[in-house]
């Protein structure tokens, strides 16, 4: 059975309904990106008393101070899960205008690391060139390490490459992007009769098996993007299909919502050859999976960005 942590943060809900969910033994991690606390921060009054004591600062020195005391409250609630080896850790992100500057995620994830001074810190990288090099530095420095915006198989490999060096007592997890690929390309396999809502969980099941082939041991891979746009599937279709063992399931709060009170079994484990035969139909549709993989990436790395900027335009 995978694990499951929660793809949400906003202060007022770590102060509550999370330490619930955390101590019924449902969820035991969270993540967070630029959007998530864009979110957060831009709609919430929870932060409205601290921007104000903050005023005169500089947006960035603001949206930091707010986000590091927001991280540091979900590690304390997770710090049960993480020292009885349970996962435990909270996830957050480097400046997504870094993605490309190998030395600049650096300097920020120890300057993170420096302020957070929580052992069940994980740092977010971006799996980009610089992101590599970047994750293998701070791999061997002893930082836990969420690589993010995995699309591809080769993605995956070069995260695991550069993860190969986490000391045993750190951790690492590689969060391979699932629902984007079917809001992408559902209405060109609709057009060659093939089937939909496919291509998200397929590839991640194959980059699932091309991981645990490495046989990294505090290496899992964590299925993110799992939120269900479509309004025909179940809310908790992306879980049915990617429920697996030594696996990490990221949910939206709807999702998690909605599976609370549910059974989950385990979901069915494709073998890689099964899903290469099902792609080998895709070529006849004109649809490229590395042209795929490009394009998701690019809008990825965009809309990150977008968001972080237009949340620094609210903080100044």
């Amino acid at each position: 059975m995978a694990s499951i942590w929660v793809d949400y943060l906003e202060r007022s809900f770590l102060d509550n309904e999370f330490k619930e969910l955390v101590n019924s033994g449902l969820v035991n991690g969270i993540t967070s990106n630029p959007a998530i606390f864009a979110n957060a921060i831009t709609k919430s009054d929870a932060y409205k008393e601290d921007i104000a004591k903050l005023k005169g600062k500089s947006p960035e020195e603001i949206y930091e101070e707010l986000a590091v005391t927001d991280i540091k409250k979900a590690c304390d609630v997770l710090e049960d899960n993480y020292n009885d080896r349970n996962d435990g850790f909270a996830s957050i992100e480097v400046n997504p205008k870094l993605a490309n500057d190998y030395k600049g995620t650096v300097d920020e994830a120890l300057r993170l690391v420096d302020k957070i001074q929580r052992d069940n810190l994980m740092i977010k990288v971006p799996a980009t060139e610089a992101g590599y090099k970047a994750m293998a530095d701070l791999a061997k420095r002893g930082i836990n390490i969420n690589a993010t915006l995995v699309f591809s198989p080769n993605q995956a490999m070069q995260c695991a490459e550069a993860l190969s060096n986490l000391p045993a007592n750190n951790e690492g997890v590689i969060s391979v992007f699932v629902s984007r690929f079917d809001r992408a390309l559902n209405d060109k396999l609709a057009k060659f009769n093939l089937s939909k809502d496919r291509i998200g969980f397929f590839n991640a099941i194959k980059i699932y098996n091309q991981l645990n082939e490495k046989r990294l041991p505090n290496v899992k891979t964590l299925f993110a993007s799992t939120g269900v746009k479509q309004d025909y599937l179940e809310k908790d279709y992306y879980v049915t299909q990617l429920n697996l063992d030594n696996s990490v399931l990221t949910l939206p709060l709807d999702v998690i919502e909605y599976i609370k009170n549910k059974e989950l079994n385990p979901a069915f484990e494709f073998q890689t050859k099964h899903i290469d035969a099902f792609f080998s139909f895709l070529t006849p549709a004109n649809i490229s999976m590395q042209q795929t993989y490009d394009t998701l990436m690019k809008e990825g790395l965009e809309a990150f960005e977008n968001s972080f900027q237009d949340m620094l335009n609210t903080l100044k």
